[in-house]
């Protein structure tokens, strides 16, 4: 019961990382706020907290509208009056280099991929100033730290959220709020699933383990670093690759 007593905001938890975020948070007694896009989506996977004795809510999100995030805080703290943790999960890939990517490409992927982070991290941190500290994990990507050839956007987006991190790790820690970010690599996800039965050989080649990531890996992290197991730990990037940022 690492997380007893504590309010976490899991966003993109309908689904992949965050779904096994919110399931592992709810197990060790967190009460999680789930928010994604696809409402149905998130209830399932409420449901399945709720149905397993866990405590959470459902909460459609559009994470690039400052509204929606307004209105996710409210909810949260009409019905658990604090915030604790906020997981930055959700996300969206654009596999296109630069010659290719439109303007429109460019501004949904930051919209998505850094707005939503700032958005977030702006309400966050009132509320867990009022606390006297909390835990905050951008997710971020390898992309952030390697490059990835063919995804221009995503890449520059994803180093943003491995800056901003940073910043704010340095800006908030004197008022006790941890902030991380954690970057997967090849993780199996249903997202991701298409593209790895497709390129599985390649991924496999890139990393030093056996075996491609799942997103129980990523939740494990997330977890650990929203704990007060990690209360001395700010400002890092974890890469939970499988060691590709090793070669």
């Amino acid at each position: 019961m690492r997380l007893q007593n504590k309010v976490a905001i899991v966003t993109g938890a309908g689904s992949g990382m965050g779904e096994e975020t919110a399931i592992l948070f709810a197990q060790e007694g967190a009460k999680v706020v789930a928010t994604d896009i696809n409402e149905d989506a998130v209830k399932a996977v409420v449901a399945k907290i709720t149905a397993a004795g866990g405590e959470a809510v459902a909460l459609k999100h559009n994470v690039a509208n400052k509204e929606d995030w307004e209105n996710t805080y409210k909810h949260t703290t009409d019905k658990y009056g604090k915030l604790d943790i906020l997981v930055n999960n959700a996300g969206i890939s654009l596999a296109k280099d630069f010659f290719d990517q439109t303007e429109e490409d460019w501004a949904r992927t930051y919209a998505i991929n850094v707005n939503s982070i700032m958005y977030g991290m702006q309400y966050a941190i009132p509320l867990m100033e009022e606390n006297k500290g909390g835990s905050i994990v951008n997710i971020s990507s390898i992309s952030a730290l390697t490059g990835m050839a063919g995804a221009g956007a995503y890449t520059a987006s994803k180093g943003a959220v491995r800056s901003i991190t940073k910043a704010a790790a340095v800006d908030y820690g004197k008022k006790g709020i941890r902030v991380n970010s954690i970057h997967p690599g090849y993780i199996l996800t249903p997202m991701s699933a298409p593209h790895m039965e497709q390129f599985k050989d390649y991924f496999l080649s890139q990393i030093a383990l056996p075996e491609i990531g799942v997103a129980k890996d990523i939740a494990n992290s997330v977890l650990f670093l929203a704990s007060d197991e990690a209360n001395h730990i700010t400002g890092i990037e974890l890469p939970v690759d499988g060691g590709v940022v090793a070669k």
